[in-house]
């Protein structure tokens, strides 16, 4: 069997990331698995990448021709949008593969052209990493539920018209898939009842399989050794914030940081406590904590990744919409215990008061009270690590992910 796993970039980003390891994971298992991709950042020669220099300049700068049209909307937000409208396809060369299975995951930045996937005459499994596949370009709806029916006067590109750029994405994609050979697979049980609520793909099959992990790299370390080789603090309680775009990216919760700090003041629960933050450096205006801070930047190998969630007492993910966050469950295995929303996919990962702490939705006040829940006593703390790691033991092996995907393979081949 070969599977042809198709993504913009291979080892950059929360839904790369995934898709690479659902790719090595199936190479372990003894499946045949190839990755085709815009950017190629890593050495792996089962990942195809650009060929020429040419062609690697203008996979550079597709992802800002594709955004393009939108400079139409000048008062649109800031969040993540795309139209992939960008004429030609590197599905094109898919014959030089012969998969059996079209493995589709995050195909945005350009790389993709949504007319192209109509050409593909295998069967095709499309892993959804957010929302994009069946909204009207945006990749987290917010508050919005137009996608239920066929977008329109979109809040984030700001605007009142029916007829706008939403609604023209929203129009391709229904023309061009309407019948394509797909099974849509979602990481949470969130994102597939949304995908169940669109328009776009509410008749389609739909499956639950999380995103894998490889639990002999990300596993728990000596906490003073990992703080010793990272430079951090032995003898402080460390509460740690982080993704992509940490500090800028709204979505993922950085401004909740200073109303819980003040909430943990007034509960006297900051004594010996400092803030970890990782995937920014620190900003030009960055808010002062009261506490000590320290902003580590960009952290490229995933040895350090999993020596910084080892190094610290508790993880905390403010996100307000969520799939199924990376570094929620790489923290957890690395027996971290997690305080975040009860929103998305964060409760298929954190069980309430047993591996971590599911707040309720945007209350600051009870997101404070779970970090200082699970800090102030030892031996309920010491519970709640050692379950973070066997909840993830039990349920996120990135073998036990790659047989699932290979039994839906199957029924899909038999079909």
């Amino acid at each position: 069997m070969n599977i042809l796993h198709v993504n913009t970039y291979d080892t950059s980003g929360g839904a790369a990331r995934a898709a690479y390891r659902i790719h090595k994971g199936l190479q372990e298992i003894g499946i045949s698995s190839k990755m085709l991709v815009q950017t190629k950042l890593s050495d792996d020669r089962h990942v195809i990448g650009p060929d020429s220099k040419i062609s690697r300049a203008w996979n550079l700068i597709r992802p800002n021709f594709d955004i393009l049209p939108l400079q139409l909307y000048r008062r649109r937000k800031k969040a993540i949008y795309h139209i992939q409208w960008i004429p030609g396809s590197p599905l094109n060369n898919i014959s030089i593969v012969n998969p059996d299975i079209i493995h589709l995951h995050w195909i945005c930045d350009g790389f993709v052209r949504i007319e192209a996937l109509k050409k593909i005459k295998k069967p095709i499994v499309w892993t959804l990493h957010d929302m994009w596949a069946f909204t009207g370009g945006c990749h987290y709806s917010d508050d919005c539920e137009r996608y239920k029916s066929s977008c329109g006067k979109c809040p984030q590109l700001c605007s009142n018209r029916e007829k706008d750029f939403s609604r023209w994405v929203w129009h391709r994609k229904n023309k061009a898939w309407q019948n394509l050979n797909l099974t849509i697979v979602t990481p949470s049980k969130w994102l597939a009842e949304c995908v169940k609520e669109s328009s776009l793909f509410q008749h389609k099959r739909i499956e639950v399989i999380p995103n894998g992990l490889d639990l002999k790299r990300y596993k728990p370390m000596d906490r003073l050794l990992a703080r010793e080789i990272l430079g951090l603090p032995k003898n402080k309680r460390l509460v740690l914030f982080g993704a992509m775009e940490a500090t800028s990216d709204s979505r993922k919760g950085f401004q909740q940081l200073m109303p819980v700090i003040q909430k943990l003041k007034k509960k006297s629960f900051v004594k010996g406590i400092e803030v970890i933050v990782f995937g920014a450096s620190e900003p030009e205006n960055a808010p002062n904590f009261g506490l000590p801070t320290h902003y580590l930047g960009w952290l490229y190998d995933e040895v350090s990744i999993a020596l910084l969630y080892s190094a610290v007492d508790v993880f905390i993910a403010p996100s307000v919409q969520d799939n199924l966050p990376n570094t929620v469950m790489e923290a957890l295995a690395c027996g971290t215990p997690v305080v975040a929303f009860n929103i998305g996919g964060m409760p298929d990962m954190i069980e309430h008061k047993n591996n971590g702490y599911l707040a309720n939705p945007f209350e600051i006040e009870d997101l404070s009270t779970g970090i200082k829940w699970v800090l102030e006593d030892n031996n309920r703390y010491l519970n709640l690590c050692r379950n973070a790691r066997t909840k993830v033991e039990r349920e996120f092996g990135l073998a036990n992910i790659a047989k699932k995907y290979l039994q839906l393979y199957r029924q899909i081949i038999a079909q």
